[in-house]
């Protein structure tokens, strides 16, 4: 069963260097300028995963005409995971990531 654990905390973007302030309505797990994030949680918010490689973000899951997810690969292990986008996340970055996607197919 997983679990759910309200962790939203301040950090430091390990991939651009930009801090990221709490964010309101939800946990941020990710930069809210590059949107990459870390691998850290087995379940959201626990911090028990061993791996902590770098989580890039591969899709922007759209629902309507809103962008409501971003799912994630860790560099590092190979892992998919997804969360949700955050109101403060860069638009313009989003809009790339969806770009990015739509070129490889």
């Amino acid at each position: 069963m997983k679990r759910f654990t309200h962790r939203n905390e301040e950090f430091i973007c390990e991939v651009c260097g930009v801090k990221n302030p709490p964010v309101k309505e939800t946990c941020r797990n990710h930069c809210r300028k590059c949107l990459h994030s870390k691998h850290v949680d087995v379940n959201p918010g626990d911090r028990k995963e061993q791996c902590g490689g770098i989580m890039e973000p591969l899709f922007i899951e759209v629902g309507g005409s809103e962008m409501k997810a971003i799912i994630f690969k860790c560099q590092k292990c190979g892992i998919k995971r997804k969360n949700r986008i955050a109101p403060d996340d860069d638009r313009e970055k989003l809009l790339e990531t969806i770009e990015k996607n739509r070129n490889l197919c």
